[in-house]
């Protein structure tokens, strides 16, 4: 390929850094299904879109101190986790490839 511009050194991570990016993006999938499927199915905001009623109690107000609350947090930190290491493995391809 072209990698006359390139150090050693870095031509030969992007292997060893993709295939750590491949991992870390399928650990973090298990654990999107996992966190995705130990949430519970409650359709609140559906019955409170359709009746226009509100509940101001106090489970609601520190809903994310809960378990669902924590399950949602994880679920989109694992998200934006995969979406960022995603892009980098393709970005980590296109400098291997072009360089």
């Amino acid at each position: 390929m072209g990698n006359q511009n390139l150090p050693y050194w870095v031509t030969s991570s992007f292997p060893i850094i993709r295939i750590v990016l491949v991992c870390i993006i399928a650990l973090c999938a298990i654990t999107l299904i996992v966190s995705t499927l130990m949430q519970s199915n409650s359709n609140d905001n559906t019955s409170q879109a359709l009746s226009g009623g509100t509940r101001e109690s106090y489970y609601a107000q520190n809903k994310g101190e809960s378990r669902d609350g924590k399950l949602k947090k994880i679920t989109t930190a694992m998200a934006i986790t995969i979406a960022v290491c995603t892009l980098l493995y393709f970005v980590s391809l296109l400098i291997y490839r072009v360089a």
